[in-house]
C-alpha cells in the first residue's frame, strides 16, 4: 500500500468553510487533521484530504 503524504486544504476551500451548526469561523489543524469550531466545542475531522462536516460526526472540543 503506498502512502501519500498529507496535503494541505486549499487555501479558497479555507475561506469559504464555516461550521455548519453555527455558520461560524473555523480553526484548522491540519497535522492533527482536525476542524475547530470553537463556538460550538466541536471538532470536525480530515479524512483523506476532505473535511468532514457533519455535525453528528463531530466530536466535543476537549479542553
Amino acid at each position: 500500500m503506498i502512502r501519500r503524504g498529507t496535503m494541505p486544504l486549499a487555501s479558497e476551500l479555507k475561506e469559504i468553510l464555516a461550521c455548519p451548526k453555527c455558520k461560524g469561523e473555523l480553526e484548522f489543524r491540519e497535522a492533527e487533521k482536525q476542524i475547530l469550531c470553537r463556538a460550538c466545542k466541536l471538532v470536525y475531522r480530515i479524512e483523506d484530504e476532505i473535511p468532514v462536516m457533519l455535525i453528528d460526526e463531530a466530536k466535543p472540543l476537549e479542553t
